[in-house]
């Protein structure tokens, strides 16, 4: 195998998927842009979730938010809800890990925030019991998804915000939601800060 072509495959097919996720994302990312700058004015926070590498974006973005992006500013509320082991595992351990989420969410969330939830399946099940609790809260809700959907439109209400990459592969669908959770970010601090 000719380690540099496969590096120039991997790149071509990053960008190709990029390029099909434009058009397909951008009113979404715009009008979730909105929607949290909205919880952010109505001195809400974002509490953001999802497993493996989504935990990770769910953490990237949080600390975005709190510490800056591009600009200096002062720090924005958010949460990753993925990044307390103990929170994690009591919860897990006494009721199920389905509810590793939504218990933080019910304890934490209020009607003026936003969940921003990630699954690059759309299927994970503890992502869809947090937009469910989410929901119960009166939150706003952000859903980064990709591979179809998954079982995600079973639980989304109309208000909710879908941002769909088109995409079946998890590392493709994962690069596209860091973009989208950069431009976010952008489009945050430019509706803030002018």
């Amino acid at each position: 195998m000719n380690k540099e072509s496969r590096i120039e495959e991997l790149f071509q097919a990053s960008i190709e998927t990029k390029q099909a996720s434009l058009n397909e994302v951008k009113t979404s990312v715009a009008n979730a842009a909105e929607k949290i700058v909205q919880a952010f004015k109505q001195q809400g926070k974002v509490l953001s979730c999802g497993n493996g590498g989504s935990a990770a974006d769910s953490q990237h973005l949080s600390s975005e938010l709190l510490n800056r992006f591009e600009r200096e500013r002062e720090g924005l509320a958010a949460i990753a809800l993925t990044t307390d082991s103990s929170t994690l595992t009591s919860i897990a351990n006494d009721y199920n890990y389905e509810d590793i989420f939504s218990r933080q969410v019910l304890a934490l969330g209020n009607s003026n925030d936003a969940l921003v939830a990630i699954t690059t399946s759309g299927n994970s099940a503890n992502v869809l019991s947090a937009i469910k609790a989410a929901h119960k809260k009166g939150m706003t809700v952000v859903v980064l998804s990709g591979n179809g959907g998954g079982k995600l439109a079973s639980v989304l209400k109309e208000t909710d915000i879908e941002i769909r990459v088109p995409s079946n592969s998890t590392a493709r669908t994962q690069e596209v939601h860091l973009l989208v959770l950069h431009c976010l970010c952008d489009l945050i601090d430019q509706e803030l800060l002018g």
